[in-house]
């Protein structure tokens, strides 16, 4: 695999253009030619018939999350028949069905740092999924790339990492959400609430349409569920003035997160 082309040159397209270019010929596509200028060793690429003549050999769709189908669906023509289809969706929810109807080799994967939280010079504590239903040369290629980055890489069915995501975005992201509606324009001088209002920040400057697809993943609503129902208990002991039912409900909470 020689000629990468990246649709997108937002914040993950920017970055994967960066880490791949200097071991790969790498193509960037992107409808904002403001986006393409800071970007090096890379071929800009303005239109859909530059692609054709561009003849990649796998084709990386970064752009947002609302617009991945529809931008394959128009780039698809442009693209040679042994070109393999990628995405690196958070939520891959209809994709699997896309890439069945599409007829085309695919690599699925989701680089689970993004740039948001992420420390992009050093990802070794973070981690990647690749799709086990991928294409072999697809899959290889990925795991290649990101063993070189030193992330912790693991392979999940579509169905599987839809609901790892659902656990491990819902529950943050949901709690995030509560934490912002109640909110106040006043200054807090606390430590923890800073860190809570930096978190805050950070998850709501992320795309609205990721943000909903999130919380509409079909696996969200329980764990959005078994929130509001801790809420609840938790509001009953704060009610009743119950230290010892307290006491009981932090110690659970310290086994559930490694304190003990």
């Amino acid at each position: 695999m020689n000629k990468i082309l990246i649709l997108g040159a937002g914040k993950m397209g920017s970055w994967l253009a960066e880490s791949l270019c200097l071991d790969y010929e790498v193509g960037i596509y992107d409808k904002d030619l403001k986006r393409l200028r800071y970007l090096f060793k890379t071929q800009r690429l303005t239109n859909y018939d530059e692609i054709a003549a561009y003849k990649p050999d796998l084709l990386i769709n970064a752009v947002n999350l609302e617009k991945t189908r529809e931008v394959f669906e128009e780039v698809i023509p442009y693209l040679p028949d042994q070109c393999i289809l990628a995405d690196i969706a958070s939520v891959k929810n209809g994709l699997k069905k896309f890439y069945e109807q599409s007829g085309r080799r695919f690599v699925s994967t989701h680089p689970m740092f993004g740039p948001t939280f992420g420390n992009v010079k050093d990802l070794s504590s973070e981690s990647a999924i690749i799709i086990k239903e991928s294409d072999n040369e697809g899959k290889q290629f990925f795991r290649s790339f990101y063993g070189s980055l030193s992330l912790n890489i693991f392979e999940y069915t579509f169905d599987v990492h839809d609901q790892t995501i659902a656990y491990s975005l819902s529950i943050p992201f949901s709690s995030t959400m509560v934490f912002a509606a109640c909110m106040k324009k006043i200054e807090v001088p606390g430590t923890t609430f800073k860190k809570h209002l930096d978190i805050a920040v950070r998850v709501l400057s992320e795309d609205v349409y990721l943000l909903s697809e999130i919380l509409f993943n079909p696996y969200t609503i329980e764990h959005v569920e078994k929130i509001h129902d801790q809420l609840g208990v938790l509001i009953d002991m704060i009610r009743k003035k119950d230290q010892k039912g307290i006491h009981e409900f932090i110690r659970k909470l310290r086994m559930n997160v490694g304190f003990e």
